[in-house]
């Protein structure tokens, strides 16, 4: 049952490691992970049909380990640990061809002038 799952609620557990979301609920669109104490993006490789993942308000410091997620369309990082230098990892997001809106407001890397050009200049289907 659980294998069928479309969209999960996670916010607010004091999660500190994503960990078996991929061999669980691999049929996954929409992961809700925000509020929680995740500080790397991980083990997300098998789901193939995720859209949306929102973790925003977590301790997330760099943009890593989505390229598998082929359908990924709205990724949220409001308010994480992403510094300007973690904005270089954004480049890791050129594979995820259908990615649309990518929310970084609220990190360190948001504070710098640039960033956003920087980020369309990385990643020009935004």
């Amino acid at each position: 049952m659980v294998s069928t799952l479309e969209e999960v609620a996670l916010h607010q557990q004091n999660i500190e490691k994503i960990e078996a979301l991929g061999q669980l609920c691999p049929k996954l669109k929409i992961l809700y992970l925000q509020n929680n104490l995740i500080g790397k993006i991980q083990n997300l490789h098998k789901l193939k049909e995720l859209e949306y993942l929102n973790l925003a308000v977590n301790n997330v410091t760099k943009i890593q380990n989505l390229q598998r997620c082929e359908s990924l369309k709205k990724l949220d990082l409001t308010i994480n640990f992403v510094s300007k230098a973690g904005l270089l990892t954004v480049e890791s997001l050129r594979h995820n061809i259908h990615l649309e809106e990518l929310y970084l407001l609220g990190n360190p890397c948001a504070d710098w002038p640039g960033y956003r050009q920087f980020v369309v200049a990385k990643l020009p289907h935004l």
